[in-house]
Parts: C-alpha cells; structure tokens; sequence
C-alpha cells in the first residue's frame, strides 16, 4: 500500500491525521521540551533544538501529501534519531516512543517495514536512555516495560489494522472489478436490447411498406396475364399500377436503408394521405370503398401510423376478407384521432389470429400512445379501429 503522504486523502483520513499531528505534538513533543526546563542550559537548547527540527521535519512531510518537501525515510530517520538524543538527555524516552508508534506505520508499506522502523526506535530509545549507573529500579521497571510493551502492543495493533486495511482495499477491488462487470453487461444488453428493437423496427416497416407492395404487384401480375388476351386494355392499366408499386417500393427501399430522405408522406393532410392509398386500393381491387375523411389536424407520426394501419388493414381485406364492400372512417375530437376500417367479408376469430401485420399495428400504436381495436366473428366481417392522442404541436 502506497504510503498515507503520497496518496490523495480523503475526508475520514485526513481528519484523521489533523486529530492525531496535534496529539503527536501536545503528547509527544510537548513534554520532552517542558521536561528539560529545569536542566543545564546546554542540554536545554539541545532538547528544544530536537524537538524542533522534528516538529519542522513533520510538517514539511504533511504540509504537501503528493510531492513532500521531506521523504517519509527521512523523517523516520530524523525521529528515531531525535528519540535517541531526547531519551539520552532525559533519561528516558518511553512517552515520545509509544505516541510515535502510529508514524512508523502510516509513513511505510506492507508489514515488515513498520515492525523494522519501530524496533529500531525502541532500541535506540532504550539504549540512549540506559542509566549512568549499573542498576536504576526507576528505569528498568518504568521505562524499559513500558517501551517494551508499547512496541509489542503497536506491532500487533499495526499488523491487525493493516490486514483490516488490506481486506477491504481487497474487497474493495474486487467489488469495483464486479461494478465494471456488471456495468459491461448493462451495456450489452442496451445493444442486444436495441438491436432487437431496430430489427423488429425494420421487420414492421418492411411488412408494412415493401411486403405489402409485393403483394399487390403479385397480385396485379397475376390479373393482367389472365386479361391479357380478353382485355388488354385493363392489362395495360394494371401493368401501369404495377410499375407505379414497383416505383414507390423501391423508394420504400432507398428510405429504409437510410440512402434517401423520406418524402413518402410529406406534411399535409391525413385524409389526402389516406384518400391517396383508398383509391389505390379500389383501382387494383375493385372493391367498393366508401370513406368520411375530413381534414384533421394531425403530426407526421400520427399520420404514418394511420396510414399504415390502413395499408394493413386493406391488404387483410384484400387477402382474406372475399369482401364486396370497406367503409372507412377518420373522426377527431377530444384530443384524439380515430381510424375504422370495416369489411363485409367473412371475418374471423381474433383470438386465434396470428402473423405480424395485427401485432405490427398494435405496436405502432402503442409507441405512440395509442390503441388498436379489432372486432370480428366468422361470417360478419371485420372492424378494426386505430385511435392514437393529438400531440401538442400538431400541424394541419
């Protein structure tokens, strides 16, 4: 672990240390200093001097915790050196060693170190202090023991904090390894999730533009090759509208694939919009339509999506229906906008439908707020109903 003076700190630990630099200096230093008061004045000057230059050497290494003016090495050099000369003068320096016992393990890395540091400041404090005399009760039984088992009670408080310290920075890698994990995740099932959705995106748009208008090219080919020979004429107009289906999917096509801008349904008019495909359809079909279509005040959105549901809803009547007859509807009011679209074909039971075409309306609907409605039976036709709300800033 980097030591506390070269990492950037945070707000427990850096109150942390403010709290502890002024116990180090009321408990540590102070005492030493006020103990020599009453000695020669040599040794006097000689303990404030030490007390001093530790009390700078400490400073300039918290003053500045990215690049310190002291190295952390040094410091501990100039402290156990300090301790040595204070513990020499005063005949002992126990106090100073043991609240100075947290430095040796904040200013180093790993274990080892701070057991090393601080051994040594324990001797050199024992042995600087031994007394002039062979035998003094006072030190050996003050001094000794408590320098003794405050190094014992520091190194095994030290190596417990620094395990504690050293599992939670453990636990703490390996929580933010599991973060990025799961934040990597995330993000591919954003992309699985948006890939999904522009492929059903694209499946939608290409069953209700390009499919549908393959159909009706299929189904015009069809009748121009029966009447070819009885009734060219009405072959010729049917290859016109197969031309003209061909043209537009085609343009569909370029739109989809981003190559061309899409002006298919340009801003206007649903009921020109919707008027447009309705005649299209009788044309080719034959089929009777009947349309109420007034001028209704709508966005693009909502108008893409009616006339998308009418697309569907008439290729339906045109596939399955055997229909004679559509009656399709376009009212307003209320903040909303409906389109029905009824048949007087052979129906069916909506419970048992299946394929993309109602499945694809209703989803477009839905994303825009709105609802689909389909009411059949077998043998009394068909009834599809699209209501979708008036967005605010909707243009006629």
């Amino acid at each position: 672990m980097p030591p506390a003076s070269q990492l950037g700190e945070r707000a427990p630990a850096a109150t942390f240390h403010r709290w502890y630099s002024a116990g180090w200096v009321l408990f540590g230093l102070a005492p030493p200093a006020i103990g020599v008061a009453d000695e020669p004045t040599p040794t006097r000057l000689l303990a404030w001097a030490v007390v001093v230059a530790l009390g700078l050497c400490y400073a300039s290494l918290r003053g500045r915790a990215e690049r310190p003016a002291v190295r952390p090495r040094a410091f501990l050099t100039v402290l156990v050196a300090g301790m040595g000369v204070l513990s020499a003068l005063l005949g002992g320096g126990a106090a100073l060693f043991v609240v100075s016992l947290p430095l040796f393990w904040i200013h180093t890395r790993g274990s080892r170190a701070p057991v090393l540091w601080s051994g040594a400041a324990a001797v050199v404090s024992v042995v600087a202090g031994l007394p002039r005399e062979q035998w003094d009760p006072e030190f050996f039984g003050g001094d000794l023991t408590i320098t003794a088992f405050g190094y014992a009670a520091g190194v095994g408080l030290g190596l417990w904090a620094r395990r504690v310290l050293e599992q939670g920075e453990a636990r703490a890698h390996r929580l933010g390894t599991e973060l990025q994990d799961a934040q990597r995740e995330l993000v591919r099932a954003h992309q699985r999730r948006g890939a999904a959705e522009e492929r059903e995106r694209m499946a939608r748009e290409i069953h209700d533009t390009l499919a549908q208008g393959f159909a009706s090219i299929v189904v015009l080919a069809e009748a121009a090759r029966e009447n070819v020979a009885a009734d060219p004429a009405k072959s010729l107009r049917q290859l016109e509208s197969i031309e003209r289906t061909a043209r537009e999917n085609l343009a569909e096509a370029r739109v989809l694939v981003g190559s061309a801008p899409r002006e298919g349904i340009a801003p206007g008019s649903v009921a020109r919009t919707l008027r447009r495909a309705l005649d299209r359809f009788a044309q080719d079909t034959g089929i009777a339509v009947d349309a109420e279509l007034p001028d209704l005040a709508c966005d693009q959105p909502t108008r893409i999506a009616l006339l998308r549901c009418a697309q569907e809803s008439l290729a339906n009547v045109r596939k399955h229906a055997a229909a004679t007859h559509v009656g399709v509807v376009l009212t307003g009011g209320d903040g909303c906008v409906e389109l029905e679209i009824t048949d007087d074909g052979r129906g069916f039971v909506v419970a048992r439908a299946s394929g993309f075409g109602l499945d694809g309306m209703a989803r477009r609907l839905a994303e825009l707020g709105g609802e689909l409605t389909v009411t059949s039976a077998p043998g009394e036709g068909t009834r599809v109903l699209a209501a979708l709300p008036v967005r605010e800033g909707a243009a006629a």
